[in-house]
């Protein structure tokens, strides 16, 4: 990845960072701002700068494995939530959230890849 390119998937993830602050500190309703807090910018970013670079195949392949990820995000923020009711430590809660995200994105894709082969298998 080049300079270029690296400076784009900087401002605009950052751009949607920023965006989804002001939108939680503006919106007098905080839960809306926590929906901008899930805008997938990195998502986007990394679609749109395959997509330019290698073309729409591979970008759709990029957006497929996007699934992983986001499916893992909505363990995280059950986990997050969870944690910060029993304990209130934020950082322990943020931390173990990134752990099972990471863990549970990592689990449905293996799981998803048995399936798979295992469907292709028995046609």
């Amino acid at each position: 990845m080049g300079l270029k390119e690296s400076a784009l998937r900087f401002l605009l993830g950052g751009m949607a960072v920023v965006l989804s602050y002001f939108a939680s500190m503006a919106l007098p309703w905080k839960s809306l701002g926590g929906i901008f807090a899930t805008f997938p910018a990195v998502m986007v970013v990394a679609v749109l700068m395959v997509g330019i670079n290698q073309g729409s195949k591979k970008a759709a392949e990029i957006a497929n494995g996007s699934v992983f990820g986001m499916s893992g995000c909505a363990v995280c923020v059950m986990v997050v939530l969870f944690m910060l009711q029993a304990t209130g430590m934020w950082w322990i809660s943020i931390g173990l959230g990134l752990i099972c995200w990471f863990s549970s994105a990592y689990l449905i894709y293996k799981l998803r890849s048995a399936v798979k082969s295992r469907a292709y298998r028995h046609e």
